[in-house]
């Protein structure tokens, strides 16, 4: 580097002025700039940019102050002080609009345009949006307004598209036939729950209370259990009861006819043939048991056939063996 009195011009060394004049002068460095102002008490200036071939020089301390940020300052050198050593000039600051400057005027924009559009209906309603003034100086809206159509209008027929509108006779037409085919299905349920109750009734009065059970003709034995068993045949109903007072269940009918023999028999099909002794087919007589495994129980009359109470619906019935059974003799 070079000594500090080579870069820059002074009496003592004239041919440095001579070489400034033709070469541009260099900024100082911060060392130079500290050694210049511990010397000398001048402050130099930082330059902003660089310039033609100028004198070098310095500035006093006093005249360099910072400028306040609302007016400009304007810095006169002195006399050989080139113009890139002075002092910065702080222009006005602008102040630029924040998000929050923005986002507010957004906001504000849109609540005028809100009350402007909620104003204009308030407007019409109130008789000033009306090119008529005196429509809302006549109506008066507390009273009431009858609207009166001429029956020439009302009788007119609607059609489009090749669809004509009903005429006032065609609806009242189309009214009463509803009504009639109402009327005439209501008629025809009343009929029909009248009947079941008769039928019902007819049915209770033959299997009520009125029943007259005839006694055993005799001791015990297979005749007489099948003669007994006999006058419940398409009295009794099925049910699940054991007296031809109400209905007979399959188990109920055979725990009331041995019964009357003074015979116990539980309920349930699987309890009465547990009870007894299961024989063959060929030694079967009138008065055994008649099992069958789907849960069926009914009496034997010795000659293909069976007195049992079958289903719901139904009454004792004698009838034919039917299916897969065994036969189980009560003794």
């Amino acid at each position: 580097m070079a000594p500090l009195g080579e870069s820059l011009g002074s009496e003592h060394n004239p041919e440095s002025s001579s070489a400034a004049s033709d070469t541009p002068a260099q900024p100082l460095s911060r060392r130079e700039r500290r050694e210049l102002e511990a010397r000398t008490g001048l402050v130099p200036s930082v330059p902003q940019a660089p310039a033609a071939a100028m004198e070098l020089a310095t500035v006093p301390r006093e005249a360099v102050e910072a400028p306040s940020a609302s007016t400009a300052v304007e810095v006169r050198p002195e006399a050989g002080v080139p113009a890139h050593r002075l002092p910065a000039v702080r222009l006005p600051r602008v102040k630029r609009p924040t998000k929050r400057g923005a986002l507010s005027a957004v906001v504000m924009t849109a609540a005028a345009a809100l009350v402007a559009t909620m104003a204009l209906p308030a407007y019409a309603f109130g008789g000033g949006g009306n090119f008529d003034n005196g429509v809302a100086a006549d109506v008066s809206l507390a009273g009431e307004q009858t609207l009166v159509v001429p029956d020439a209008s009302a009788a007119l027929a609607v059609s489009r598209d090749n669809y004509k509108a009903p005429t006032t006779e065609e609806l009242a037409a189309s009214r009463a036939a509803a009504a009639a085919a109402v009327a005439a299905t209501e008629a025809a349920a009343r009929a029909a729950a009248a009947a079941e109750a008769k039928e019902k009734a007819a049915s209770d009065s033959s299997s009520g209370g009125a029943f007259t059970v005839n006694p055993p003709s005799g001791p015990y034995s297979g005749a007489a259990i099948v003669e007994f068993a006999e006058q419940f045949v398409g009295k009794v109903p099925y049910g699940s009861g054991a007296s031809p007072d109400t209905s007979f269940g399959c188990d109920g009918l055979t725990q009331y006819v041995f019964g009357q023999f003074g015979i116990y028999l539980p309920r349930t099909v699987s309890n009465q043939a547990a009870l007894g002794i299961p024989i063959s087919p060929a030694d079967a007589q009138a008065g055994d048991l008649i099992i069958w495994p789907i849960g069926h129980v009914g009496i034997y009359d010795g000659a293909g056939g069976s007195i049992d109470s079958p289903d719901w619906g139904r009454f004792v019935e004698h009838r034919p063996l039917w299916g897969s059974y065994y036969f189980v003799r009560i003794v």
